[in-house]
C-alpha cells in the first residue's frame, strides 16, 4: 500500500475513488481495511483516503481535528463516539488490556474480548459463519504489537474532548447502535448539545458496530449525509 513520509513518521494509507477527499479514520486496534464494507460505496462519490493510525493515538481523532482546524473539515461523522471517557468505558477498555496481555495477542483479544461488545446476540445466533468470516479477517490483518495496543487504549481511557465540542463548526453526523453498551446512547445528548450543527442517527437492532451489522442501511444513511455536505 502507499506510504507517506512526514518528518520521522511513515504513514500507510489506501486511496480509492474520485471526487472530494473523504478521510476514513480507523477505530481502536484496527487498520485501514476496517472500512472495507463502506469504501466500495463511498468511493463512487468521493476520493476515499483510509489511513493507518500510529501505534499510539485515540479513536476520537476526527473530533480533535475538526475542533483544532475547522477550516480543513467540511463535514464530520462520529460513529459510536463519545466526548469524555466515563468510568464504565474505562473499565471495559482496561479489561481488554488485561485480556490482550493474558492471550499475548491483540487479534485474539479482539475476537474473544471486543467482538461480543460489537455485535448483538441475535447476530451471533443467526449468522455464525459471518462472525467466523470477520474473525478470519481480523486474523489476516497485520498484527498490532501489544505495547502499541496498550498505548492506544490508554489514550482511549484518557480521552476528554468535552471542552472542544463547541469549537467544531462542521456539520456533524453522530451515530450509535441502539444496543451498544460500551459507547452507548448515554453519550448522545452531550455530543448533540455540544456540537451545534449536528444530527443523530440510532441504528435499530445493532450493537457497537453497525458498519458490520447493518451494512446496507449504514452505508445508505451515512452516504446521504456526506453527499448533502459535499460541493
Amino acid at each position: 500500500m502507499p506510504k507517506l513520509r512526514i518528518r520521522d513518521i511513515t504513514v500507510n494509507y489506501d486511496q480509492q475513488g474520485a471526487g472530494e477527499p473523504l478521510v476514513l479514520i480507523p477505530y481502536l486496534a484496527a487498520d485501514y481495511a476496517c472500512y472495507a464494507f463502506q469504501v466500495a460505496e463511498y468511493s463512487k462519490h468521493f476520493t476515499c483516503v483510509t489511513v493507518d493510525l500510529r501505534g499510539a493515538g485515540d479513536t476520537a481523532t476526527g473530533m480533535w481535528l475538526a475542533a483544532k482546524y475547522p477550516e480543513k473539515v467540511k463535514s464530520l461523522s462520529l460513529h459510536s463516539g463519545w466526548a469524555k471517557s466515563d468510568a464504565f468505558l474505562k473499565t471495559v477498555v482496561e479489561g481488554w488490556q488485561v485480556m490482550a496481555s493474558a492471550l499475548g495477542s491483540v487479534p485474539e483479544m479482539i475476537i474473544k474480548g471486543i467482538f461480543p461488545w460489537c455485535f448483538t446476540p441475535e447476530l451471533y445466533g443467526a449468522r455464525p459463519d459471518y462472525i467466523s468470516s470477520l474473525a478470519d479477517f481480523v486474523r489476516g490483518r497485520p498484527v498490532q504489537p501489544l505495547d502499541a495496543f496498550r498505548r492506544q487504549s490508554d489514550a482511549v481511557i484518557a480521552h476528554d474532548a468535552d471542552a472542544q465540542l463547541g469549537r467544531i463548526q462542521a456539520p456533524t453526523l453522530i451515530t450509535f447502535g441502539k444496543y451498544d453498551m460500551v459507547t452507548s446512547t448515554r453519550f448522545a445528548d452531550r455530543l448533540k448539545q455540544g456540537i451545534q450543527r449536528s444530527e443523530l442517527i440510532v441504528f435499530e437492532g445493532c450493537s457497537h458496530a453497525p458498519i458490520y451489522e447493518k451494512v446496507e442501511e449504514f452505508n445508505q444513511r451515512t452516504l446521504a449525509f456526506l453527499k448533502r455536505h459535499s460541493a
